[in-house]
This record gives structure tokens, C-alpha cells and sequence, in this order.
């Protein structure tokens, strides 16, 4: 019986359900994205979140390992495609959104340019963003774009160094 139990605690967290503490952070980082972009909740499945914005095609949150994932259809997305990305930042990573917003379109062109995935750091914030290839008219979404916090400003806070120093 007691093996019984303790299989009904572990299997659930072998799977990946979401302890309430989670879930709250989740609930919290979620309410933080909706205040900062003015994006509309569309769904949310245990640590991810989906979100309907009127500069992108998709959205979507993975709270567990704080990435966020936008999506556009358009091959060169309107100038607040990237704004949104910077104001996501700010609430994601605490990155100013005006240094988010120019990196993402730079990585975006330059992606255009060289048919290749381009990424960098802003502050807190690291981006991946690409596009679809010119020859493909059928792909969706045609860009995309993928924002996670910095290891790099991380390792250095833990180290406790300023950011901005360097090492040796």
C-alpha cells in the first residue's frame, strides 16, 4: 500500500506537473506578459502560456525555463513585431526594450541576408531570430524569433562581478 502511494506522488512529478508554487510563478510571469505587451492570454497548459498579440502571429511562454517564442507571418514583420519583442524582454529579463528591439532587427536582417539563424545579447536578454527561405512562399510562420535570459550577465552576477567587467 505504501508503494502504491508513493508511486501517486512520483509519477506526477516524473511527468512534469507543476508543484502550486510553480504554478504561481507561472500564473505571476504570465500576468507580467499580458501587463507588458498587452498581448490576450489565448491558452496556458501546465508551465506554458499562449498569447494572441495584434504585432504577432504567436506567442508563447515556456515558464519553466523562462523562453519566450514569437511568431510572425510576414517574411519582414512591421516595426512593432520588434517593439514587442523589447517590451517582452523588459518583463522577461529586465533588458531595456529599446536595445531588445534593435538587436531583434538586426539579427532579422542580417537573417535575410545570410538565409541563416542569427543570435546576440542586449543586456539580460539573448536572442535566435530567423526567417523562412525567400524560395519557400508556403512556409509559416516566416519569422521567428526566440528570447531567453543571458547565462552571460548570470555567471557574472554570480562571480560577483559587475556587468560590465571583463574577464582575467
Amino acid at each position: 500500500m505504501l508503494s502504491l502511494r508513493l508511486a501517486a506522488i512520483t509519477i506526477p512529478l516524473a511527468f512534469g506537473a507543476a508543484t502550486p508554487a510553480a504554478a504561481d510563478a507561472c500564473d505571476a510571469l504570465t500576468a507580467r506578459m499580458i501587463r507588458a505587451t498587452g498581448a490576450s492570454l489565448a491558452g496556458r497548459e501546465g508551465s506554458r502560456a499562449v498569447f494572441r498579440a495584434a504585432d504577432a502571429e504567436r506567442m508563447s511562454l515556456d515558464c519553466r525555463v523562462r523562453r519566450m517564442a514569437f511568431s510572425a507571418l510576414e517574411r519582414e514583420p512591421p516595426r512593432r513585431y520588434y517593439a514587442l519583442i523589447g517590451l517582452a524582454a523588459e518583463a522577461l529579463t529586465g533588458a531595456k526594450p529599446e536595445a531588445v528591439e534593435a538587436l531583434a532587427l538586426a539579427l532579422h536582417q542580417d537573417a535575410l541576408v545570410t538565409g541563416q539563424p542569427q543570435q546576440g545579447i542586449a543586456g539580460r536578454a539573448a536572442l535566435r531570430c530567423e526567417t523562412a527561405p525567400d524560395a519557400d512562399p508556403f512556409a509559416s510562420p516566416r519569422t521567428r524569433c526566440v528570447l531567453v535570459p543571458s547565462a552571460r550577465v548570470g555567471l557574472r552576477r554570480r562571480a560577483g562581478l559587475p556587468a560590465g567587467a571583463r574577464a582575467g
